[in-house]
């Protein structure tokens, strides 16, 4: 399946999110898209390290959005 991801920063403040990448890929899977975000976001050359990612399958419809820490693995998350 044709996905996008988006990678983006949040403002504490008022919750404005600022998109700081985006990339399309050809997944087999759900977990095949998880794990693609996340090799994205640690290896992506983006202007500010993003603070969440969400994937859209084709049709913009979103399948998954969540803080960019909790794709990784415990040991690379900050605090």
């Amino acid at each position: 399946m044709r996905i996008v991801i988006t990678f983006f920063r949040i403002r504490p403040e008022d919750g404005a999110h600022a998109q700081v990448g985006r990339e399309d890929g050809e997944v087999s899977n759900f977990d095949e898209a998880l794990a693609l975000a996340s090799s994205l976001a640690q290896s992506l050359d983006m202007p500010q390290r993003p603070d969440a990612v969400t994937i859209f399958d084709e049709a913009g419809r979103e399948l998954h959005s969540c803080a960019f820490a909790l794709l990784l693995p415990p040991e690379r998350r900050t605090p």
